[in-house]
């Protein structure tokens, strides 16, 4: 018999349970001796299987298109293996399969995703459905000069139709626009493809034409009063709880996200939604924030305050996950089938009291998006960035002053950082070359915050620091 109190099994304690054996089964089974480990997975199962038939949708106001509020973002396929380029087509498949059958609809990609695989695993999944049963959107992602002329430009969208497995893409791209109008020039006016794009609109082989946008606010004031002459059908714009009154505190490289939303409303133009999670980070908050969450929706995970924040407000068309694993599917979809949109109570806690405390702890602002990758020296350069700011989040960091727990955390951070990053990956091979910073959507100044850490993991293994404060205590 269940104990009323445990009626629940969380999927933490579940994911203990399956990883932990004896000491697993023991945290679920707390105060429920008499529960056997087999009705714990099932219970799981059956509390976290997301129904079928309930997903919330957004209608395009132009073309009526009825739009999965959870979209597909196929930036973060899942691997076989630790070499991240040895993609799953197996899972990525079966992925995209229950995503269809439980009402996602919209998948995005890109030429560059997953270093250039990700539209043809994409367009693998996805030809095995009807074409009226799914979006799919891709870009024009002419970052290097190499590409930006007008004839390597179409090469890289018939292509993308080729990998894609389509005669037709339904939303289209301009990919990252934001670091200069020169730069937007080169890349679209100048050399003939806004007007190519436009024909191809019309011919209907792309029936939606936007651009994502990363970076100064003058940019995106001057392209979007291009509506006038493009008629942008969306755009494509990082929201979330965080960004929404700080993303330009963060770094003054970016722009709010409540400016960018509410400018976009006034034009009419519906909002596509990147980084709800901002790369994992508004699911992985310090445990005190984490907990604070859960406190005021047990039922809930706290990745889904975030996706349900960036989902309730009405101009949005639709909210993109790059989804590894089964579990973050089933957990968004249960965010989105329904949507229960959040009050505006909950909005503003989530705005000033929760962000602002993740402002304070100044963390490199990483997404693990890999726009900076690869790396012409091998640096790992997003795990380099994670590791430290889980280690900052939870706490670990070793402090800068002798106690007790100096040698623990010291020796747990070095241990933690090798196992992260395999040695020749680490911050400590940057040569400042440069090439990764212009890609990061971020604004990370890359090369800089890798000399910080490579010389914090130095003085970690010198005992540089505790060195430092031993002769200072001499001196007094």
């Amino acid at each position: 018999m269940i104990c009323k109190e445990h009626k629940d099994i969380s999927r933490r304690s579940f994911l203990k349970l399956l990883g932990g054996g004896a000491l697993g089964t023991a945290a679920v089974l707390t105060g429920c001796k008499s529960k056997t480990e087999s009705k714990a997975v099932e219970e799981y199962k059956q509390q976290v299987e997301p129904p079928v038939g309930k997903m919330t949708y957004r209608y395009h106001p132009t073309s009526h298109d009825k739009v999965s509020l959870l979209g597909y973002g196929m930036m973060r396929l899942p691997s076989k293996t630790e070499n991240k380029d040895d993609y799953d087509q197996e899972m990525i498949n079966r992925q995209v399969d229950y995503a269809i059958e439980h009402g996602v609809n919209y998948f995005d990609t890109s030429p560059v995703y997953c270093q250039g695989k990700s539209e043809a695993c994409t367009g693998i999944a996805l030809s095995r459905h009807k074409r009226e049963e799914y979006f799919v959107a891709t870009k024009l992602s002419n970052f290097h000069p190499s590409t930006q002329s007008r004839e390597a430009s179409i090469e890289m969208y018939r292509k993308s139709m080729k990998d894609l497995q389509v005669d037709y893409i339904d939303y289209y791209l301009l990919h990252a626009v934001g670091g200069g109008m020169n730069e937007f020039n080169a890349r679209y006016v100048d050399n003939g493809m806004m007007d190519f794009l436009m024909k191809e609109r019309e011919a209907g082989r792309i029936r939606h034409l936007g651009f994502s946008f990363h970076g100064y606010k003058e940019v995106f004031d001057e392209v979007l009063a291009m509506n006038d002459q493009y008629h942008w059908d969306f755009v494509q714009i990082e929201l979330n709880y965080l960004d929404w009154d700080f993303a330009n505190e963060i770094s003054d490289r970016n722009v709010d996200a409540s400016y960018l939303y509410d400018e976009l409303q006034k034009k009419g133009i519906p909002a596509v939604i990147m980084e709800p999670l901002l790369g994992g980070r508004l699911a992985n908050l310090p445990q005190y924030l984490a907990t604070e969450l859960k406190s005021k929706a047990p039922e809930r995970s706290v990745a889904s305050w975030a996706f349900r924040y960036a989902g309730t407000p009405e101009g949005v068309l639709t909210v993109l996950s790059g989804m590894t694993y089964m579990e973050h599917l089933k957990d968004n979809l249960l965010s989105y089938c329904p949507l229960v949109p959040l009050t505006k109570p909950e909005q503003d806690y989530l705005q000033r009291e929760i962000a602002e405390r993740i402002v304070g702890l100044e963390n490199i602002p990483c997404n693990d998006c890999k726009y900076c990758m690869p790396c012409p020296y091998g640096i790992d350069i997003p795990a380099i960035f994670i590791h430290y700011n889980k280690c900052k989040n939870d706490g670990t960091l070793p402090r800068m002053k002798l106690d007790d727990e100096y040698f623990k955390l010291r020796r747990n951070y070095l241990i933690g950082y090798d196992r992260a990053v395999p040695k020749l990956r680490q911050a400590d091979h940057c040569i400042s070359c440069g090439q990764c910073e212009p890609h990061c959507p971020q604004s990370i100044r890359i090369p800089r915050e890798l000399q910080k850490i490579s010389q914090f993991v130095e003085d970690l293994k010198q005992n540089k620091v505790l060195k430092a404060q031993e002769a200072k205590s001499k001196d007094a």
